[in-house]
């Protein structure tokens, strides 16, 4: 049973009992691993299938419109993110004014006990729930033991000095520590984005790129990365642009990945490419001659990595 419910009303019919977690899982961390450990092991001794709940869209989006965070992950990955970590349900709640100004009891007794029929919650210390963020975990321990069931907390995983999470992944990112980013993440960072018609001028000088447009997640720190992209089962490696191109005197965001040992015509298709490391930041050349010679050392990089 592993399946993404979008609505409460998707709920089966036959589910009698559960042990849940809830959160945004933006980007699914190794700290999201550690609970997601404990919530199987609690399920597992209760007999229960396992649920992750989260929100859609973030509740950010509502009570933040002017400064949402960019996601790390769209609703699909996450959900396959999760359900390859074992979870057997992940719930996706449609976020809207109503379910955000239900207080931390109504959510507990509407939502996780009359719909979920929840028997334990699994949780970090810093957990917080209802309207105002006013719930917190000893108000989630007593609402669980009144209704004869269990509250597990889970200690916050670190990472040398620091909390694993989101907020932190996302300022790594933003700096161009790609590898640190990934170290806590469960699978590298992969972005996402429609194949357009590009100006040619990559194919001109002999570097063709797949030019990627309407990406819905946060576009790291510009620079050269190396990555990879699965597409139609195989998996390409390629070295990929985030930036303008300063040399031909285009100033605007591009993000292009150039596919190793492979001409693929991927135009309107959208596809995904993950990245690695990032090999060196955007810089403007004097001549086009030494563009390429640059873009043959990069490329010369990508291929002796193990990807």
């Amino acid at each position: 049973m592993k399946l993404l419910l979008e609505s409460l009303d998707q709920i089966p019919p036959h589910l009698t009992a559960s042990a849940l977690s809830i959160g945004n899982f933006d980007g699914v961390h190794v700290g999201h691993r550690k609970l997601i450990e404990c919530l199987l092991a609690t399920a597992k001794r209760l007999g229960v299938p396992s649920i992750a709940v989260t929100f859609h869209p973030s509740p950010a989006t509502i009570l933040y419109p002017d400064s949402v965070p960019p996601a790390l992950t769209w609703l699909q990955r996450r959900a396959q993110m999760l359900h390859d970590l074992g979870v057997d349900i992940v719930v996706a709640l449609p976020t809207d004014r109503p379910l955000l100004n239900l207080t931390a009891t109504e959510f507990f007794e509407r939502v996780l006990v009359e719909r979920l029929r929840c028997r334990a919650v699994v949780e970090g210390p810093n957990f917080r729930f209802g309207k105002d963020r006013v719930g917190d975990v000893v108000l989630m321990q007593s609402l669980c033991k009144s209704i004869g069931g269990e509250f597990v907390e889970v200690p916050v995983e670190r990472n040398g000095e620091d909390w694993v999470s989101s907020s932190r992944i996302r300022k790594l990112l933003a700096e161009g520590e790609l590898r640190l980013a990934n170290a806590m993440l469960i699978e590298p960072y992969r972005i996402r984005g429609v194949v357009r018609s590009g100006a040619g001028r990559g194919t001109g000088i002999g570097f063709p790129t797949a030019n990627l447009e309407e990406i819905d997640v946060l576009i790291p720190k510009l620079g050269v990365y190396a990555g990879r992209s699965v597409i139609d089962g195989k998996s390409y490696r390629a070295a990929i642009n985030i930036g303008a191109n300063p040399t031909f005197g285009e100033m605007q965001l591009k993000v292009e990945a150039h596919f190793l040992d492979a001409k693929l015509d991927l135009v309107g298709e959208l596809i995904e490419v993950e990245l690695i490391e990032r090999l060196r930041a955007t810089q403007k050349f004097e001549s086009l001659q030494q563009l390429q010679q640059q873009l043959d050392r990069d490329i010369a990089n990508v291929r002796a990595m193990d990807l």
